[in-house]
């Protein structure tokens, strides 16, 4: 989960809905801006990651080194 804060009044303001609990402590840390994501593309993103979790959490996952073999292999490709 990401979530965008802006500074006002050296207060960081979130105003985004989310499903965690009244009360929960979030840790920020400030973003290094070492992506270059537009607001598409972070959202292409965290739908890609939420997808991974959910094939994660079906049993739907592979070996480590079968991942890495094949992404290796697209780069050369």
């Amino acid at each position: 989960m990401s979530l965008r804060a802006t500074v006002q009044s050296v207060r960081l303001i979130v105003d985004e809905a989310t499903e965690l609990p009244d009360g929960t402590v979030l840790d920020l840390v400030l973003d290094d801006e070492g992506d270059d994501l537009d607001e598409d593309g972070r959202r292409a993103l965290d739908a890609a990651i939420a997808k991974s979790v959910e094939q994660a959490a079906a049993g739907r996952i592979a070996p480590v080194d079968d991942v890495l073999a094949r992404l290796r292999g697209r780069r050369r490709g």
